[in-house]
């Protein structure tokens, strides 16, 4: 079981409550790292004392330095900085819990120092692929995945007598706020609309993948690197509930799934406990509570994102990448209410489909795909 522990991403939804996991149970926190939150960054610092910070942001970075002068933490910064926290020796684990393409980098580089990795940042493999998987192979490193869906699919696994006993996987998706709408519903919508999530405390990015389902098509994509399955044999099942997190289902037609109240501090605490359990800070599921739970297909013409990832990995090599980078620049414009709902789809679609063929690409292939994806969106966009 884990004991040291360096935490990427440590102000956000997944790193608060991975730090929930971590004060519950003792863990040694030996490196944070975050964006911009200085405040909240300083607060995690002087409860858990780690050895090192790194602030994305190089103002931020000086801001902290300067506010917790009177502790033994070093504060790094930008993207050098939180390398240097994914290969800290005084760390066996490394929590990756940023958002976005950003997250790669560091991931691979983790992996080449032979840190366990417990992943929430999907991107990583969206993006990356066979750069990371061939890598964690090549190092004998474990990749446990702390999303919901990808940690419920390796919960049911642990029953899993050989690989060849699973039929297929299925990803439940809540459907997000604007579940039964048609495209026509949705045309004037605002991000406002769109953070309403029904059943998840999330931030802001991933919840606007949730409400354009785009969420749901990377983690499909990030299904088949994790599990190594083809394509036909990932199911998406709407669940509006969230307490099927997601199932198999094996060769001889028996489905196993993981179920529990919608509690991100689950998959968290089980990626770094694992192959333990432990008691957790979740409320125990009560079906009574429930009485029901209710399933449907997803809707594919008006929630056209998930398409364009289906799309994207069929094609492969680079395409998945682009398709992500675009996403992120529209989510931003979204946010900003620089484009319409509608338009996330279109401008992902077209940024995916404008990828380079190339098949063995390289990490510098990756970044230079995302940011041909970005700059083309921004352009169309002007």
């Amino acid at each position: 079981m884990t004991k040291n522990i360096s935490l990427l991403g440590s102000t956000g939804s997944i790193g608060t409550q991975s730090l929930d996991v971590c004060r519950m149970h003792g863990y040694t926190v030996k490196c944070l790292s975050a964006a911009s939150n200085v405040n909240l960054m300083e607060q995690q610092v002087r409860e858990f004392c780690p050895e090192l910070v790194c602030m994305m942001d190089e103002n931020a970075a000086k801001e902290l330095a300067v506010k917790i002068a009177d502790t033994d933490t070093k504060v790094v910064s930008g993207m050098d900085g939180l390398i240097e926290c994914a290969v800290f020796d005084g760390a066996d684990t490394v929590l990756n819990s940023v958002v976005g393409m950003v997250g790669l980098r560091p991931t691979l580089e983790a992996i080449g120092a032979k840190k366990t990795i417990a992943l929430a940042n999907k991107e990583t493999l969206v993006a990356g692929g066979h750069l990371v998987t061939n890598l964690a192979k090549e190092n004998g490193v474990s990749i446990l995945p702390v999303d919901s869906e990808h940690s419920a699919i390796f919960q049911a696994l642990q029953g899993c007598p050989e690989k060849k006993a699973v039929k297929k996987i299925i990803l439940t998706a809540s459907g997000g706020p604007f579940f039964g709408k048609k495209a026509g519903d949705l045309e004037n919508v605002t991000a406002a609309d769109a953070l309403k999530h029904p059943n998840w405390d999330m931030g802001a990015k991933i919840t606007i993948d949730s409400a354009t389902m785009m969420n749901k098509g990377l983690e499909f994509i990030e299904a088949k690197w994790l599990f190594d399955m083809k394509i036909e044999d990932i199911e998406i099942v709407v669940h509006r509930e969230s307490v099927v997190h997601s199932a198999i289902v094996y060769q001889d037609n028996s489905m196993i799934a993981q179920l529990g109240v919608p509690d991100m501090r689950i998959p968290i605490q089980y990626a770094l406990t694992y192959p333990d359990r432990k008691p957790s800070p979740v409320k125990e599921l009560s079906l009574a509570d429930y009485g029901k739970l209710t399933f449907f297909e997803p809707d594919y013409e008006t929630f056209k994102c998930i398409n364009v990832c289906k799309n994207a990995i069929e094609l492969g090599g680079l395409h998945p990448a682009a398709a992500n980078g675009a996403n992120e620049e529209s989510v931003k414009l979204f946010l900003g209410g620089k484009i319409k709902f509608a338009d996330i789809a279109y401008l992902n679609n077209e940024a995916m489909k404008n990828a380079p063929e190339i098949d063995n690409f390289t990490l510098q292939d990756v970044l230079d795909t995302d940011r041909a994806a970005r700059e083309f969106v921004l352009e169309t966009v002007k």
